[in-house]
């Protein structure tokens, strides 16, 4: 048997293993939670990839922002100027700016209180809960808490939550969990935070 015809049977074999897997999965008929965590970048700008996704199917979407606070975007730029999605920064900021743990804990709760607005509308095929996970981290919100609002959401509602260190009973809630591991980055050479790339 040639290379070729030999590659070409083997191929045949994956793609009919993956037409039977295909055939076999259900629809949930509900959203899905979606959790982005790690120490490596590119969380949230995967969701925001997830976010352009969704509006190319002609779907509504909100984003609440947890930590960033007033630091610019460009995301939240390119979306508050065309005015595609519903977006919410409740943030003040990371969390050394403020130094203030109550004032903290107020923000992300307020934070919170909106997510579950929109989760729960019914008006949201996705919602994106960027940086949730700090929050997490630094009990200015409680993993229960977090896990009741998912509970309550809409069933059409798929919510994607990034940052680092999500909990374990949040990953075992989650109907998808992705690490992002950090192999190199530029900011361990000194090179700082660029427009367009990083923010």
């Amino acid at each position: 048997m040639s290379d070729a015809q030999d590659h070409k049977e083997k191929m045949q074999k994956v793609q009919a293993q993956h037409r039977k897997k295909v055939s076999e999965a259900v629809d949930p008929d509900r959203g899905l939670v979606l959790i982005n965590t790690g120490k490596g970048k590119g969380k949230s700008s995967a969701a925001f990839g997830v976010v352009i996704r969704a509006l190319g199917w002609g779907q509504k979407v909100g984003v609440v922002q947890f930590i960033k606070g007033k630091w610019k975007t460009g995301e939240r730029r390119f979306f508050e100027e065309r005015d595609l999605v519903t977006w919410h920064t409740m943030g003040e900021g990371f969390t050394w700016d403020t130094q203030d743990r109550e004032r903290d804990i107020a923000a992300a709760n307020a934070a919170f209180d909106k997510a579950r607005a929109l989760m729960s509308s019914g008006e949201y095929d996705l919602i994106v809960l960027d940086e949730i996970n700090i929050a997490l981290r630094y009990e200015y919100l409680s993993v229960e808490q977090v896990i009741d609002g998912l509970k309550e959401r809409s069933d059409k509602t798929s919510v994607f939550l990034t940052g680092r260190d999500a909990p374990q009973a949040l990953r075992d809630y989650a109907d998808l969990v992705t690490e992002m591991t950090e192999e190199k980055h530029p900011f361990q050479a000194g090179i700082k935070a660029q427009r367009g790339v990083d923010f």
